[in-house]
């Protein structure tokens, strides 16, 4: 089965990918809003309170697009949050968002995948990855990658996107992703296959026990998935 791309060219998905998010870095904090009515930050702030217990020190946000997980991280005072992603333009909108809340000394940001990052082997407590692993070349080798970085004892926290299975919020799903994303991402974004990629790429995404099962796979333990958003969203944990 061909992975689903965000323009269906001969270029890899990474670079597809980042050049997708190159292209909408300039709204895609506003357009996440707008289209999931702010409820995304909630999620952030539900898996920052499950990673709290564990109080990690050094903390891994991969994917970081324009740093919300990071800098939500910083609630858990930890000694260093670093986070990476394939996306210069997101970065770029990423740093200058932490010059405004004075965290540019906290928190690092840097390009960089789960699939190649080069930090040392068990050297952070956290790992946390916001609505991007489904955005993963090859999801095996970024999970097995993260676990390698993790210490032993140290924990993933994955919130994705989940495709609904329960009526009336399947069918709103449907016609949300259909009808009204593609239509506002064009309007805004001007990039009509960055929000048709969307619903394409979640579909494809194996969630909830297909994505544990993975994850135990791979090498995690005590892997988990819980609902959010009636469904529209699953939060992961795994532990190493």
């Amino acid at each position: 089965m061909e992975p689903v791309t965000p323009y269906n060219n001969s270029d890899s998905k990474k670079e597809q990918v980042a050049q997708m998010f190159d292209n909408i870095a300039f709204r895609y904090d506003f357009l996440n809003s707008l289209l999931s009515l702010g409820i995304h930050k909630g999620w952030r702030k539900k898996c920052i309170k499950l990673i709290a217990a564990k109080k990690p020190k050094h903390i891994l946000d991969v994917a970081t697009g324009t740093a919300d997980f990071a800098i939500g991280a910083m609630k858990l005072n930890p000694e260093s949050v670093i986070g990476i992603d394939i996306s210069e333009g997101m970065l770029k909108h990423g740093r200058e968002k932490l010059v405004k809340l004075g965290l540019d000394k906290k928190i690092t940001l840097q390009y960089g995948d789960a699939e190649t990052c080069d930090l040392p082997s068990n050297s952070v407590d956290a790992i946390t990855v916001g609505f991007g692993v489904r955005n993963f070349e090859h999801l095996e080798k970024g999970l097995g990658n993260m676990l390698r970085i993790l210490k032993p004892g140290g924990q993933l926290c994955v919130l994705e996107f989940s495709s609904p299975r329960k009526f009336p919020v399947k069918q709103f799903y449907k016609f949300h992703f259909k009808y009204i994303t593609p239509t506002l991402g064009k309007m805004f974004s001007k990039d009509t296959r960055a929000y048709t990629y969307l619903p394409e790429s979640i579909k494809a995404f194996p969630d909830n026990e297909r994505f544990t099962a993975i994850l135990e796979k791979v090498g995690y333990k005590n892997a988990s998935f819980s609902s959010v958003g009636l469904g529209l969203a699953s939060i992961y944990l795994a532990e190493k």
